[in-house]
């Protein structure tokens, strides 16, 4: 398994700025969460589907490609960062 957070640069509101994904062998992800500039998340796994968030169709491409994009800044992270927010997915934001 690997761990991946990227941020998408945009400015359209409807769209999250950070996805995390937790990715098989083969590059599928498994499970994904997609942050949005006003705190509010969507997320994706097998059995669920939350605030349109679904899992890629093809394989996730490496993060050099990714990066190519100036749009988007992808980095590794651990599993133990991915499963807190994970676990924190359902955790409403509250704003100021």
């Amino acid at each position: 398994m690997n761990y991946i957070k990227v941020r998408w640069i945009h400015d359209h509101p409807d769209e999250p700025i950070w996805l995390l994904s937790e990715l098989d062998g083969s590059g599928y992800e498994i499970r994904k969460i997609e942050i949005f500039a006003d705190g509010s998340k969507g997320w994706a796994s097998k059995t669920e589907k939350v605030r349109g968030t679904v899992l890629g169709e093809r394989p996730v491409p490496p993060l050099a490609e990714i990066a190519a994009d100036g749009k988007f800044l992808p980095e590794e992270i651990t599993r133990a960062d991915f499963e807190l927010a994970w676990t924190w997915r359902r955790i409403p934001h509250k704003s100021n």
